[in-house]
């Protein structure tokens, strides 16, 4: 995963998928060789990597297959010691299971309860409130001193996050709550392998707005 034309992501800007991938790259400094397609998250299967034209697909299974082609460039994203593996592995599967299909009822574009799905969303955070202080020991990510893969894994979803507050009307980061986790979003987002693929949120609204239409057109 040397040159810049060896490596390609298919995926949407608005995709927390694909923006874990993009991130991960950046961390381990790889170049890619076109910007994000500006595909419907919702409805494709993307993130895909390309790598000397052969696929990888799943965006967990993307950033570990980095982590191993890129082992030599930049800092480890997934910890050495396998227990330390299996947790952050364990905590990134319940991220997904949990946020991202509230955020969907959230923002209308799945029917279900809404208290519900925010009380899902609620109990997730103290959860990995209690996660972060246990997988960190004290140093500034779950990964410790650097970015790692359950950082990657919910970080993703931050740009979604504060487009749900803005959505729905509920807030969610909120740091007398969650002060570990509030604290490490706001490192997260600055990090420089992630500020600029992050979207704003004021677009992820609007790109919600719209698929939401869309969504409801076609049914």
């Amino acid at each position: 995963m040397a040159s810049d034309g060896e490596v390609r992501v298919i995926g949407g800007w608005a995709c927390p998928y694909a923006i874990r991938v993009s991130a991960a790259l950046k961390l381990k400094g790889v170049a890619k060789s076109e910007l994000l397609l500006k595909s419907n998250p919702v409805y494709k299967k993307i993130p895909v990597l390309l790598h000397h034209g052969a696929p990888i697909c799943e965006s967990m299974i993307i950033i570990q297959y980095i982590d191993e082609v890129r082992a030599s460039n930049g800092p480890a994203i997934l910890p050495a010691e396998p227990y330390a593996r299996a947790i952050e592995r364990f905590w990134a599967q319940y991220v997904d299971d949990k946020i991202a299909p509230a955020f969907l009822v959230l923002r209308g574009f799945f029917n279900g309860d809404k208290d519900e799905a925010a009380a899902q969303v609620s109990t997730a955070l103290q959860h990995l409130e209690e996660a972060f202080v246990k997988c960190s020991q004290g140093k500034p990510y779950f990964g410790g001193d650097n970015i790692g893969f359950l950082d990657l894994v919910l970080g993703s979803h931050l740009g979604w996050f504060k487009a749900v507050e803005k959505i729905a009307g509920i807030k969610f980061l909120d740091e007398d709550t969650y002060p570990q986790i509030t604290e490490w979003a706001d490192r997260f987002c600055a990090h420089q392998a992630v500020k600029d693929v992050m979207p704003e949120t004021d677009r992820l609204v609007e790109f919600s707005a719209n698929a939401a239409v869309k969504s409801k057109a076609s049914n």
